[in-house]
């Protein structure tokens, strides 16, 4: 009786074991299928590899704040939000961090649209007293901004790098990633990859 039960309890491990690989082999083979997600490129006026007119603009703090232009060895950020975007407060937090832990190669700059008021409170309230905040719809024009969360990266010498609509931290590194790669964007990247395979 001992007997019949041990080789029972062994056989259901060994189909469990099994069951696991199979299981295990199905995911890295989703995972292969699935390509990173990266920073959804809209239908926008500007094409990256473009360098837009520089525009100065005055911040809500009062200081002047150049968008685009040489830079001195640093790239830009420039991340477009709004006070009653759930998904940009979620984002800031990514943003204040990527302001001081890459201060050495990126300048970050919050623009927007709206009252100065409310982006006051906002910036007060997320931390971000020591990142630029502008108020431009022009700005946003010119990037072709239409919806929210939006970033805009361009390079040292104002070159547009990268951009996109921007729902996570991993669609924010997905710029400096392509950025980096030199390409439009993560998806453009994967395309040119798969086509040369």
């Amino acid at each position: 009786m001992i007997l019949t039960s041990q080789i029972l309890l062994w056989a259901a491990v060994i189909v469990l074991a099994a069951t696991v690989a199979a299981l295990a082999r199905q995911v890295g083979i989703l995972h292969e299928r699935i390509a990173p997600a990266g920073a959804l490129t809209l239908h926008q006026k500007v094409h990256v590899g473009e360098k837009p007119t520089a525009l100065t603009l005055e911040a809500i703090d009062g200081r002047a704040v150049t968008v685009g232009g040489p830079r001195q060895g640093k790239s830009q950020l420039v991340f477009f939000a709004a006070p009653d975007c759930p998904m940009c407060k979620t984002l800031l937090p990514m943003v204040r961090s990527a302001a001081r832990a890459e201060a050495d190669w990126l300048d970050v700059v919050l623009a927007g649209d709206g009252e100065a008021a409310a982006y006051g409170r906002m910036v007060r309230e997320q931390g971000l007293a020591h990142v630029p905040t502008v108020l431009s719809e022009a700005l946003g024009r010119a990037f072709g901004v239409s919806k929210l969360p939006y970033a805009v990266l361009l390079d040292e010498n104002g070159t547009l790098a990268s951009l996109g609509l921007v729902n996570s931290r991993e669609h924010l590194e997905s710029l400096f990633e392509a950025k980096e790669r030199g390409v439009a964007s993560i998806q453009d990247f994967l395309g040119r990859r798969s086509r040369s395979n």
